[in-house]
């Protein structure tokens, strides 16, 4: 046989000058388009090398076949294949002018040079392929048009809308299972996702309860097609089951079993990152077609970004609830003779958080202090700023200051919090903008219904009188907390009689709708005539429903979904039948000086004097060794004298003895355990063996650490 070594194959120039064929790459992620000459003649351009955007190659095609171009195109990007069709090139006059067959054929980049691709991470987006003229055809141009397409762009605007608004992952598969596609609706759903390296399902339609068992923790690395989607980040169509057992058959058992003809894995892709996959199957054939698999591909795409929005928005709320389990005390105050309510509606939108907040604080001596406020702005600095004010303030009413020396503490603390600049990064500095707050603080006293206000910046406190007559009740302030760190907050008396109920409350709830400083007020007096029978917890309803609608009856009180601004409110009824004032019998005073520990005996001889008739002979006894630890280890321990008071008050034989021993140190007492032989550490032994109750409470300066006990009472039980 005779062999020609002269020949030489066509070279590639030749071949398209010869077949009339041009080159083009189309940049998807760009939106450039690449032509040779033979290409930019062919879409209706001068014939020389050019690069031009997408909208320049829109202007030179039908519209129509530019939308369809531009669908398979994101279809090809998507999946990683081929882009085809026929396009009618248009001049000037909108006329169509010749029709071009269009090939591309997509670039994977991350495939270059032998690289390996990796899990989750988004495909090139650069096509290339051919360009060549073609006889115009009466055939269709798509295996589906018309009615369909419309069809088709009906529905997905539907869907799209639906999913837009669904605000967490059980609406959005709500919404995705009630999806009917034009022409092939899929009766089996299901949501996979990603939890370490192993595939979760969070969500499925169309299955039996328990179905869902074999695919709950399922590897990456198991041959299924949802694992496949999702380290690949490519779709995988199966238009039959004879399809699936070919190319899954590993787990093709766990499949058959539902009976299903055809599958649809799509990746679900947001912020370049894949977040899982979705999975649509089919009771009947699929071919899943160009124009099928661009329907699927696009709700995939709004599936995905649905479950992303919907993730985001349930953490904020997860967020938002905890930091406002923070704002508010965790149980409900008990106050003998007093009955409280409360409500927190934080703002709309965002967090839902804000820098309003309430609270409640236990203080020495049976009396209560009640805290309400609000930190400028409705953010997240504001919720930090706020939660950090509030542990302040509960830190210093704890110490025993009196009411205006814990607000000009505060307002301190919060100027010293205010203006900080922080850093991100080393080379950033982001500068924290001035912050200060209004603040209404109150000091109870429930036995005797004295109410000791403060005032910083923040609506004067209401009274409502028996009579059901709601009374702004002005008092004395200062500036807001944060504003002047010497400011002084002068302190207002007034008295809560039975009967009365107090209203603190921040400016949401006077200003909000519109409302100014008097129609406020206007509002809620009409709440508290409307509601003369009501307790405490209607009454706090009432007055959030006639701002924002209904609430609940659950402390601390209800969220809310759309708000213009926080609010905070807090109620204090004094009961009709209140506890009557203290009966002091007698009451006995004595200093012990550092210098002088002889005085020991002296409080010891007082106080037998004073329950000379005290019909518990035993607690006598045990009240002196109780008062004679206390004052000792006040000499012993600090550098400062002692206080002693002691207070009887009640009837004989159900009176009530309260022993207490004040001193200037900070430093609480700690129990130790002591030996046999030890001369000391047996103080606040005794207490707990002798004493009805004791404690200890801070005070502004020092400490007093007291104890009480009833004439009533059983022995103590020595066992």
């Amino acid at each position: 046989m005779r062999t020609d070594h002269g020949a030489s194959p066509p070279r590639v120039g030749e071949v398209l000058d010869a077949t009339g064929t041009g080159m083009w790459r189309w940049d998807h992620a760009a939106g450039s388009v690449a032509m040779d000459a033979r290409a930019a003649e062919l879409m209706g351009l001068a014939p020389e090398p050019v690069t031009v955007s997408t909208s320049v190659v829109r202007a030179k095609l039908h519209p129509v076949d530019f939308v369809e171009l531009d669908g398979i195109i994101t279809l090809a990007a998507a999946e990683g294949g081929i882009a085809e069709g026929r396009l009618r090139v248009v001049g000037d006059d909108g006329r169509v002018r010749w029709t071009v067959r269009a090939r591309l054929r997509h670039l994977d980049a991350d495939r270059g040079a032998g690289a390996v691709r990796r899990p989750g991470v988004g495909t090139g987006s650069v096509l290339v392929g051919t360009l060549v003229e073609a006889p115009e055809s009466s055939e269709a141009r798509s295996a589906v048009t018309g009615d369909w397409r419309r069809s088709r762009e009906a529905f997905l605007l539907d869907a799209g809308r639906a999913l837009a608004e669904a605000r967490s992952t059980a609406e959005v598969l709500r919404v995705a299972a009630g999806l009917a596609m034009p022409g092939f609706s899929p009766d089996g759903l299901a949501v996979f996702g990603v939890k370490g390296d192993h595939l979760v399902v969070i969500g499925h339609y169309g299955h039996g309860e328990g179905d869902e068992t074999p695919f709950l923790d399922m590897p990456l690395t198991t041959p299924y097609p949802a694992a496949d989607v999702i380290r690949n980040g490519r779709a995988v169509y199966l238009s039959s089951p004879a399809e699936y057992q070919r190319r899954f058959p590993a787990t093709w058992p766990l499949a058959e079993r539902f009976g299903r003809q055809a599958w649809a894995f799509l990746p679900l892709v947001a912020g370049g990152r894949t977040l899982g996959a979705w999975m649509a199957a089919f009771s009947s054939p699929a071919a899943f077609t160009p124009d099928e698999r661009s329907v699927l591909t696009t709700v995939a795409r709004m599936l995905a970004q649905a479950l992303s929005r919907a993730s985001v928005h349930e953490s904020e709320r997860e967020l938002s609830a905890g930091l406002q389990r923070t704002m508010r005390p965790a149980h409900k105050p008990d106050i003998k003779g007093m009955t409280v309510a409360a409500r927190y509606v934080p703002t709309g939108g965002g967090l839902e958080v804000g820098g309003d907040w309430y609270d409640v604080i236990p203080l020495h001596a049976g009396r209560t202090a009640l805290v309400i406020g609000d930190v400028q702005g409705h953010d997240v600095r504001a919720a930090g700023l706020m939660g950090q004010l509030r542990v302040a303030l509960r830190a210093y009413a704890a110490e025993g200051h009196s009411p205006g020396a814990v607000l000009s503490r505060a307002s301190r603390f919060l100027s010293g919090m205010a203006g900080v600049a922080h850093y991100d990064d080393p080379d950033t500095v982001e500068h924290v903008e001035d912050r200060f707050a209004t603040c209404l603080y109150i000091e109870a006293d429930p036995a005797l219904g004295t109410l000791d206000i403060v005032r910083a910046g923040h609506p004067d406190p209401a009274i409502r009188l028996p009579d059901g007559t709601l009374m702004v009740r002005p008092t004395a302030g200062g500036l807001p907390l944060g504003v002047d760190p010497e400011a002084d907050y002068p302190t207002t008396r007034l008295v809560l009689g039975p009967g009365e109920t107090l209203l603190m409350c921040t400016d949401g709830l006077i200003e909000t709708g519109g409302h100014d400083i008097d129609t406020g007020w206007a509002r809620i007096r009409t709440v508290f005539a409307e509601n003369p029978e009501a307790d405490l917890e209607e009454l706090a309803d009432a007055l959030v429903r006639t701002v924002h609608g209904p609430a609940s009856h659950h402390w601390p009180g209800p969220l809310a979904d759309r708000r213009e601004d926080d609010i905070a409110l807090l109620l204090l009824s004094r009961d009709a039948q209140a506890v009557p004032p203290r009966e002091t019998g007698r009451r006995t005073v004595l200093s012990v000086a550092q210098s002088d520990a002889s005085r020991i005996a002296d409080a010891r001889g007082q106080l037998r004097d004073l329950l000379y008739d005290w019909t518990a002979p035993d607690q006598v006894d045990g009240a002196v060794l109780m008062l004679s630890e206390m004052l000792t280890n006040v000499l012993v321990h600090t550098d400062g004298d002692a206080l002693m008071v002691a207070e009887v008050t009640g009837r004989r034989g159900t009176r009530g003895l309260r022993v207490e021993v004040a001193d200037g140190s900070d430093e609480l007492p700690h129990r130790r355990n002591p030996g046999e032989l030890a001369s000391s550490g047996r103080g606040l032994v005794l207490l707990e063996l002798l004493a009805g109750s004791w404690g200890v409470d801070p005070r502004g300066e020092g400490k007093a650490i007291w104890f009480e006990l009833r004439e009533d009472a059983p022995p103590p039980d020595w066992g």
